[in-house]
């Protein structure tokens, strides 16, 4: 499903992408799975992310379950909401947490390690910088996003809510 909005709030679920100007918020929920927060604060733009996987390995399949083709479409459908003006973007990620830790061995990285290191490395290629990070754990989060601002609010079951 495809969320490009003007205002208002937006539920981004599993391998979709939401984007939005102005004012609003963009959710998800996250657990091994990676949630990408573009934003360009001259024009107020965000894109979210709901990465599930690291990588496509060229499979055709939905653009917002993998790190290497949901980042350049969230990018993509920000630049189509600034009508041509240039997008000068910063990133702040949540999620990768491995929820799964009786099947993760010594010898392999959980899924949400995994999409961590996918998301990072398409980031770093694109020369998008991290501004903050709330990653890693054994616990799922919740993820709200302002438009207007670029503030991330983290919510965690059981703990106070952090702002990134």
């Amino acid at each position: 499903m495809k969320h490009d909005v003007t205002a208002g709030d937006v539920f981004v679920k599993m391998a979709e992408i939401g984007v939005g100007c102005s004012q609003g918020t963009l959710k998800t929920l996250l657990g091994s799975c990676i949630g990408i927060l573009l934003y360009e604060s001259n024009i107020r733009i965000a894109g979210l992310a709901h990465v599930v996987m690291p990588n496509s390995a060229g499979r055709e399949v939905a653009v917002g379950k993998y790190a290497d083709t949901a980042i350049p479409e969230t990018i993509r459908r920000m630049a189509k909401l600034a009508s041509g003006k240039k997008l000068s973007l910063v990133a702040k990620i949540a999620g990768g947490a491995n929820m799964f830790q009786h099947v993760t061995t010594n010898s392999t990285n959980s899924i949400g390690q995994q999409n961590l290191d996918a998301v990072e490395k398409c980031l770093s290629e694109l020369q998008i910088p991290i501004l903050a990070r709330h990653v890693g754990g054994n616990f799922g989060r919740n993820l709200i996003a302002d438009i207007g601002s670029g503030n991330v609010r983290i919510q965690v079951v059981g703990k106070n809510s952090v702002l990134i």
